[in-house]
């Protein structure tokens, strides 16, 4: 079935498409860039505005599996129960200046990002429109259903980021010791408190954070790379490649304690080699 979809509308695309941007200025340390972007998330997608209650139940039907059929169906009713609640005229607006402002500060490239999940998002845009006929919404809303009600394929498959308590907090502390042992580096320490604070805030702030930690670790590598002194162990600069590799992937992968936890390995491991 073809979607007829505008992606400019569709309120999650703009949000994911915003924050590849940002990924993108991070690694590339555009910092004005990087300013921009964050200042029009903030300005447009903070708790409470229009765009983040609409985001919220894209989220909802987007994020979200292995549910029991009965419930699946309950939450998608009281998603579109939600979506009509919010008062289209608003979100319009709110679209419109946030459209006006990546064409002008970001240019009309945007659109054209690369975003994995689309089809999805213009799946749900179809079963919230009301320009969607009764046998387009019927076929699209058993397809999310089956979404929902589906399993992860990967058994490691990361998970939505939730609110951690201190006891959370406290058992990444415990299997990173156990693992490494020792007391905590700064970088270490540092990461770890925003990662609490990402729940009580916005979690936007951390991704920040956390993407130039990254692009740190991956510049120490590099350095520790180049060192004459491991030059002639060839095992040695496979394994900091692959470690790498595995730092790249970080910067496109959802965040949850594990990744966490294997960050601060690597924050552990550059410490180790740069003595």
């Amino acid at each position: 079935m073809k979607l007829k979809h505008n992606k400019k509308r569709n309120t999650a695309f703009l949000y994911e498409s915003l924050v590849k941007e940002l990924t993108r200025a991070v690694v590339k340390r555009d910092t004005e860039r990087k300013n921009v972007l964050v200042s029009m998330i903030k300005e447009h997608f903070s708790k409470g505005t229009i765009l983040n209650q609409e985001l919220e139940l894209y989220k909802a039907l987007n994020e979200t599996s292995s549910m029991d059929i009965y419930t699946a169906e309950r939450l998608l009713t009281e998603a579109k129960k939600q979506f009509s609640e919010i008062s289209r005229d608003k979100v319009f607006e709110n679209q419109s200046r946030l459209i006006e402002k990546i064409n002008k500060d970001i240019g009309k490239d945007f659109f054209s990002n690369f975003v994995p999940n689309y089809k999805t998002l213009a799946s749900i845009a179809q079963i919230f429109s009301d320009s969607s006929t009764a046998k387009e919404k019927v076929l699209l809303e058993r397809a999310i259903i089956g979404r929902l009600v589906t399993k992860p394929n990967r058994q490691d498959a990361p998970e939505p980021m939730k609110p951690i308590d201190r006891l959370v907090f406290k058992k990444v502390i415990e299997n990173f010791n156990e693992k490494y042992g020792g007391k905590l580096l700064n970088e270490q320490q540092e990461l770890l408190n925003r990662y609490i604070l990402s729940f009580d805030n916005s979690d936007l702030e951390f991704k920040v954070y956390l993407n130039e930690e990254l692009s740190r670790v991956k510049e120490s590598l590099n350095n520790i790379k180049g060192d004459e002194t491991i030059q002639g162990d060839k095992e040695l600069l496979r394994k900091l490649e692959e470690v790498k590799e595995t730092v790249g992937r970080f910067q496109t992968r959802k965040i949850d304690s594990k990744m966490i936890e294997k960050v601060m390995s690597i924050q552990n491991l550059v410490a180790e080699c740069s003595k």
